[in-house]
């Protein structure tokens, strides 16, 4: 099993950057085999996809609603994946988290291990 901790949410203003961070401790040989992502959770609305990376970070995939403001990353090495958030806008406050064991093989983004989340709020 894999234990995912998130870090480096916060307060921000609409037109900043954050970058968060998620650390995998546990197995790392099944962190690394597995593509990683982020998914969020906003108030009132219902958990979202965000972004994922394969397992080698070769292929990502994006939420139309970050795509080209949002880049994900991985460096397997340190078990930790990223997620820079740039140009956020209150549509983006919520809480973030982490996953492992991620795809979307049954046509939406599922995963298998989560994170505890960090919470990310956009203020106008």
């Amino acid at each position: 099993q894999v234990q995912l901790a998130e870090s480096g949410g916060g307060p921000v203003q609409a037109g900043g950057s954050l970058t968060l961070s998620c650390e995998a401790s546990g197995r790392h040989d099944f962190f690394t085999s597995y593509a990683a992502g982020w998914f969020r959770k906003a108030p009132g609305k219902v958990q979202e996809f965000v972004a994922a990376t394969s397992w080698d970070g070769g292929r990502t995939w994006y939420a139309d609603s970050v795509k080209g403001r949002f880049t994900i990353s991985r460096d397997n090495a340190k078990a930790t994946v990223w997620l820079q958030m740039h140009n956020v806008n209150p549509d983006d406050t919520g809480v973030y988290y982490c996953v492992s064991d991620t795809n979307a093989d049954s046509g939406s983004w599922t995963a298998n291990y989560w994170g505890r989340g960090t919470q990310v709020t956009v203020s106008s």
